[in-house]
């Protein structure tokens, strides 16, 4: 052959190997060799550090256009399968050589201008894309049955580090809590990710490289199933339970994605009152409006034609005052009610156990559910989508139960403390109310009532719950036998530890 130019390519199918840098010198060394034995000129040399198993790789789609623009003679690759492990990068090739372009291998005698040359380098392009296909859905199968087994076979997410191969992510002592308090503090809704993203980092969050979490990944957190205990795979719509722990429970997660979605989103207040959004009119239903006027707070209905008149805040605050009083509770009662917490602690191993079976046999029923999907899924009785939507339901479902059963006993504990929280403030709610500022009034006043109904200047009310509950057992405070004031009492402390129990603090 006379001196020509010529172009060289040489590719490794990961970073990896190409930093490692072994295949990429031997498949040089081996192309200079060959270009110094047959007088070949190399003007240029192509280098690309990507898997041809897909279409795309961006440097070998820039020397093919090279080659169709005139700049080079032929290409000198190392092997076939360094150049073709897709067809369609294979007749891309093909095309050019049938224009004239000359393609030679450094280990592979082949002419590809005859007829069984070409032959022969079709078929290896066959084999070669058949083996890229193959080891693709054999490393798919891997990465599913790591899935299954409720592993997560990339690498760890922000908060956990990698323990090894074949095992689950842990905890990162020092960012896992970093994780958790970011949570916790969107889900407050006083933050935008912009804000939270500046605060985290002052507060020591950071990434793999110990860089800044960007806004664009702390969202990416904030929706991340695998922080309360999923794994979710986007590429097949599919949820798994995971054998990593948890950095947050699936409450505070479901918090937090209400925020992302625009609710419980708290909005600056321009006016303060007192009974802001809190009185409504009897008559015509709407929220009544609160203005200043001469020193005075005043509520007026803003609807046309409604005869409501305005009212002042003194008047509403006086039926605020009656029923904060009504609500305290005497030390007979407060002590009565206390006694009956301290008599059923003594039972919670008793109520735990029996919660335990119930919650044990949901579960059993949860993964025969997902197993008599996955028959269906086999059978075709569903499609992908709808199998991928049903077995999530179940997953969640499957964790939902798994975090009750961690933190069932725990909370038997802990939601009758929130109880005895509850009460201890009924003590003095009446005094503590009378000697509060305006902001700690406004605090007890969203925190009890739901609403004021005014009709006319007379003033009615709707508690939250269980204040409501409290309200209604006032009937011990009027007298009354000893025995029907204990019924009463007891009646409201079950009522109580069933509104506590579905609805832990």
């Amino acid at each position: 052959m006379s001196s020509k130019d010529y172009f060289s390519y040489i590719r490794v199918s990961t970073q990896r190997q190409g930093q490692l840098g072994t295949s990429l010198a031997e498949q040089q060394a081996a192309i200079e060799r060959y270009a110094q034995r047959y007088n070949i000129h190399i003007s240029r040399q192509y280098e690309e550090r990507e898997t041809a198993a897909k279409q795309g790789r961006p440097v070998f789609l820039d020397m093919l256009k090279a080659l169709r623009h005139g700049k080079a003679s032929g290409l000198i690759m190392h092997k076939i399968d360094r150049s073709a492990r897709n067809l369609k990068d294979w007749a891309d090739l093909g095309s050019l050589i049938d224009k004239g372009i000359e393609v030679l291998f450094a280990n592979e005698s082949l002419d590809l201008n005859s007829r069984g040359g070409r032959l022969s380098a079709d078929i290896q392009a066959v084999v070669a894309a058949d083996y890229i296909r193959n080891l693709r859905e054999e490393a798919k199968k891997g990465i599913y049955g790591r899935l299954k087994q409720g592993l997560f076979p990339f690498q760890a997410r922000v908060g956990y580090l990698d323990a090894g191969g074949g095992k689950p992510k842990k905890l990162d002592p020092v960012q896992a809590p970093l994780v958790r308090k970011a949570f916790e503090l969107y889900a407050s809704g006083d933050y935008s990710l912009s804000i939270l993203t500046e605060k985290m980092y002052q507060l020591g969050l950071r990434n793999k490289n110990g860089n800044m979490v960007c806004e664009n990944t702390l969202n990416d957190i904030l929706k991340n199933p695998f922080y309360m205990g999923l794994i979710r795979i986007r590429t097949v719509s599919e949820l798994f339970i995971g054998k990593h722990k948890a950095i947050v429970s699936k409450i505070l997660f479901d918090q937090v994605q209400d925020v992302l979605a625009g609710k419980n989103i708290k909005k600056k207040v321009k006016h303060f009152f007192l009974f802001r959004r809190c009185v409504i009119c009897q008559r015509c239903g709407r929220s009544l409006i609160a203005e200043k006027q001469k020193g005075h707070t005043y509520y007026r209905c803003q609807a046309k034609n409604c005869i409501q008149k305005s009212i002042r805040q003194e008047l509403i605050e006086t039926t605020a005052l009656k029923t904060f009083k009504r609500l305290q509770f005497t030390d007979e009662e407060y002590n009565f009610l206390e006694s009956e917490i301290l008599s059923y602690q003594q039972q919670e191993p008793e109520q735990f156990e029996v919660i335990k079976k119930q919650l044990l046999l949901e579960l059993a029923q949860t993964k025969a559910r997902l197993a008599k999907l996955a028959d269906a899924y086999v059978d075709e009785v569903f499609d992908k989508e709808t199998y991928a939507g049903k077995k999530n339901e179940l997953i969640i479902r499957q964790q939902e139960i798994n975090e009750r059963l961690n933190t069932e006993k725990v909370r038997e504990t802990s939601y009758l403390d929130d109880l005895r929280e509850f009460l201890e403030p009924l003590k003095s709610v009446y005094l503590s109310y009378k000697k509060a500022d305006v902001g700690e009034k406004r605090e007890m006043v969203q925190l009890v009532f739901s609403n004021f109904f005014v009709d006319g200047k007379s003033v009615s009310i709707k508690l939250k719950k269980p204040f409501d509950e409290v309200l209604n057992r006032t009937s011990t405070q009027n007298g009354g036998s000893l025995y029907g004031v204990h019924r009463t009492l007891k009646r409201l402390f079950k009522k109580l530890k069933q509104y506590f129990k579905a609805n832990p603090i």
